[in-house]
């Protein structure tokens, strides 16, 4: 294989072609670190948890693709990965792995020992996600810590500390992670009930949409509760109503439990994340300017 092509192949293996799942990791990140920082985190900050989340979902997609090398091959939204096609080997998957977890903890090095210990749960948390879908019909929970993580790291930084409200905003994203990874698991249902995998979308059944719409509604009310907890104004609470309207359009996408809408609901969750931390920036922005 040219060496073009060799680079192509790792940027696929690393989802750089497909950053929804780096941005949905991201937005939750940022909107702990705005809060915990009162406004504007600093460029310092900003920039260790931007790219320390690019770098960790980039080493838990290989880690993903590794866990699911057997079995991707039988499932349609899945067959072309590199590594069942053989464009990358597992001892290239395997350097690039630990060239991306080297430099991830370089970044945390420039943080606090408080930060540093929590990200040592963060990469058990990486490593171990991908092998549950084997074990529970539950790994989308396993996902949404995984994926909630980087809360109680932005705060720890910040604050040298974690405070319950963390924890509020760390609930929400759980809740809104098993929502929007369900939607992506009732794309790839058929598939995964041939070849035995497990998912909460399986668990759900014919419930599944119905369990969908109380997760939002979950969801919703821990955002609610971090507005009291941390203070946020109006600004912030129009965002909500903002997300909510996200949510119906979701169910409405759902409905008929077709692959390619759900996985547009899938993808459309981009824009909660996105309204939401423009909810919190905006309404520190506004406090400020009175």
């Amino acid at each position: 294989m040219c060496k073009k092509n060799k680079v192509i192949a790792l940027i696929r293996l690393i989802r750089l072609d497909k950053p929804i799942g780096a941005l949905l990791l991201l937005w939750p990140t940022l909107w702990a670190l705005w809060i915990a920082s009162g406004g504007w985190p600093g460029v310092k900050p900003f920039l260790i948890f931007t790219l320390g989340t690019f770098l960790m979902r980039s080493a838990g997609c290989i880690v993903n693709d590794f866990a699911d090398r057997n079995i991707d091959g039988f499932v349609e939204r899945t067959v072309s990965r590199p590594l069942v096609t053989g464009a990358v080997s597992h001892k290239e998957a395997f350097s690039l792995f630990l060239v991306l977890i080297f430099l991830s903890f370089l970044l945390v090095l420039q943080t606090n020992l408080l930060t540093i210990k929590l990200s040592i749960f963060a990469l058990v948390l990486a490593s171990i996600y991908p092998f549950l879908k084997r074990y529970t019909n539950l790994p989308q929970l396993g996902l949404g810590v995984a994926f909630s993580w980087g809360i109680p790291m932005a705060f720890a930084a910040q604050k040298a500390s974690v405070p319950l409200g963390a924890w509020v905003l760390l609930l929400a994203n759980l809740f809104w992670v098993v929502v929007y990874d369900t939607q992506y698991a009732m794309v790839d249902r058929e598939d995964d009930l041939k070849i035995g995998i497990k998912s909460t979308a399986i668990l759900f059944d014919e419930a599944d949409r119905h369990i969908i719409s109380l997760l939002q509604l979950a969801c919703l009310l821990c955002l609610f509760l971090v507005a009291n907890e941390f203070s946020l104004g109006l600004v912030y609470m129009f965002s909500i109503f903002l997300v909510a309207t996200l949510f119906l359009y979701h169910l409405y996408l759902i409905r008929h439990r077709e692959r390619r809408d759900c996985f547009k609901a899938f993808k459309h969750n981009n824009w909660v994340g996105i309204c939401i931390l423009l909810g919190i920036i905006f309404d520190y922005g506004y406090r400020y300017s009175l």
